[in-house]
C-alpha cells in the first residue's frame, strides 16, 4: 500500500488518525474525562473528538460503539455536511483575491432563470441574504424525505421548494438561513471557473490542505471504515447511514470526512490559513452584522438578528470569536470550532442511541470542552 494511500507522515490519512495512547498531558486528560461524561450524560452510542492548540495535538480519541461490538475509532468517517459550505466560500474568497470574479456580482449571466437573479449577488447566496426561503423547512419536502429516505434528489428538484413562495425580502435586506442559497452558489462556481465543484474544492481547499480523508460522493457510499448511525426521527430507532444524503446541498459537494480531517479543516478555515488578510477579514464578517430581526413579512426565528457577538460569516458561523460549522442530519452530528486567539481547535462527531436528546449534540460535546480550555470565551452555538 502506498504512502498516499494511508496518507504521508504526519499527514491525516486515514491510517494516521488514531487515538492519543496514554495521554500524560493534563489538558488531554481533561478533555477525555468531560468527553466520557458528557457522552454518558447525553447517552450518545458514539464520540470522535481531536483537539489541537497551534496546529499540535492535544488529544485524539473515539468513544463507545459504531455498531453493536463494532468500536468506534478515530479514522472511521462519517458525513460533514455544512463543512463544505466553509471550503466552498474559501474557494470563492481566492477567486476574488485573483479577480476573477468579484463578491458584488450578479448573477443573473451564470443563473439566469432565478427570480431577481439581477438582484442577487455572489456575496449574497454565500452569506444567506438573498431572502429565499429554506427548502429543508417547507412541510411537502419534508414529507417527502421522510417517506423516502434513499430518493436522489436534483438541484432543480430541491430549488423548486423556495421558488414556490415570494421572498421573505428584498435581497440583501436582511438574513435568513437557506440551503438553497449554496445549491445555487455551486452552480455558479462551475460555470464562472468550468470546474466540477468537488474538483475546484479539491484544487483549492482539501488538496492544499492535504484532507485525503475528505471527499465528496456522487452516492450515498462512505468511505471504509465508516462510522455508522442511527436515528428516530421517522419514529422509530432504525439504521440511517446509507440514507441518500443528495438533498444536503448539490452534487460534488455532499462529502465524509474523518475526525482528525475535521480538525485540521477548523484550524486552516478558522484561521484563514489560504487567504490574504483582506479576505479573512470577509471570512468573519461579509456584511451581516446588523442584518436580520422579525418583521411583518419575516418573522423572528427565520430572520435571526445577526449581531457582533454571533452571526454568520462567509460559510461559516462566528461566535465569541469562535469560527465553526456544525453539520446535523441523518443521526449524524458534529463541529469543527477554531478560537483564533488562543490556536485552539475542537472537532466532535457523535452518534445517537435511542434515547439521545434532540439536537446537535455533538456541539454540547464541544462545549463543556471549550468552557474547559477557553473560560470566558464561550462556544454558545445555541
Amino acid at each position: 500500500m502506498s504512502a498516499e494511500e494511508v496518507g504521508g507522515p504526519g499527514g491525516h490519512g486515514g491510517r494516521d488518525c488514531v487515538r492519543t495512547e496514554n495521554p500524560r498531558d493534563d489538558r488531554a486528560r481533561q478533555v477525555l474525562a468531560i468527553t466520557r461524561k458528557a457522552k454518558k450524560d447525553l447517552r450518545l452510542k458514539s464520540v470522535q473528538l481531536r483537539v489541537t492548540v497551534d496546529g499540535r495535538e492535544v488529544v485524539t480519541d473515539a468513544l463507545g460503539e459504531s455498531m453493536t461490538n463494532v468500536p468506534a475509532r478515530p479514522d472511521m468517517h462519517f458525513r460533514a455536511g455544512s463543512v463544505a459550505f466553509a471550503h466552498i466560500a474559501t474557494a470563492l474568497l481566492q477567486l476574488v483575491e485573483e479577480r476573477k470574479v468579484r463578491l458584488d456580482d450578479t448573477v443573473e449571466r451564470w443563473l439566469p432563470d432565478l427570480p431577481k437573479a439581477d438582484k442577487i449577488t455572489l456575496r449574497m447566496l454565500a452569506t444567506n441574504t438573498t431572502g429565499l426561503h429554506d427548502y429543508v423547512t417547507d412541510p411537502a419536502f419534508l414529507a417527502e424525505l421522510e417517506a423516502h429516505p434513499f430518493r436522489a434528489w436534483t438541484p432543480e428538484e430541491l430549488v423548486a421548494y423556495p421558488l414556490r413562495h415570494s421572498f421573505w425580502y428584498e435581497p440583501g435586506a436582511s438574513w435568513s438561513y437557506s440551503h438553497a442559497n449554496y445549491v445555487l452558489l455551486i452552480a455558479a462556481l462551475e460555470k464562472i471557473t468550468g470546474v466540477r465543484i468537488d474538483r475546484l474544492v479539491k484544487e483549492r481547499v482539501t488538496g492544499p490542505l492535504q484532507l485525503r480523508d475528505t471527499q465528496n460522493n456522487f452516492t450515498p457510499e462512505i468511505p471504509r471504515p465508516a462510522l455508522h448511525a442511527f436515528t428516530s426521527e421517522r419514529g422509530l430507532y432504525e439504521e440511517s447511514t446509507f440514507w441518500n444524503p443528495s438533498w444536503t446541498t448539490a452534487p460534488g459537494a455532499v462529502i465524509t470526512t474523518h475526525i482528525c480531517d475535521l480538525a485540521r479543516s477548523a484550524e486552516a478555515i478558522g484561521s484563514g490559513e489560504l487567504l490574504s488578510p483582506r479576505s479573512y477579514r470577509t471570512l468573519l464578517n461579509p456584511g451581516t452584522v446588523g442584518l436580520g430581526g422579525g418583521t411583518a413579512k419575516c418573522p423572528a426565528s427565520i430572520c435571526l438578528k445577526q449581531t457582533e457577538a454571533k452571526h454568520f460569516g462567509f460559510g461559516v458561523i462566528v461566535v465569541n470569536g469562535w469560527v465553526f460549522q456544525n453539520p446535523s442530519f441523518s443521526g449524524y452530528a458534529a463541529i469543527q470550532a477554531y478560537l483564533p486567539s488562543k490556536r485552539l481547535a475542537i472537532a466532535v462527531s457523535a452518534t445517537k442511541t435511542a434515547t439521545t436528546p434532540e439536537g446537535n449534540m455533538a456541539e454540547v460535546v464541544a462545549q463543556r470542552i471549550a468552557a474547559e480550555l477557553a473560560p470566558g470565551t464561550p462556544l454558545d452555538v445555541g
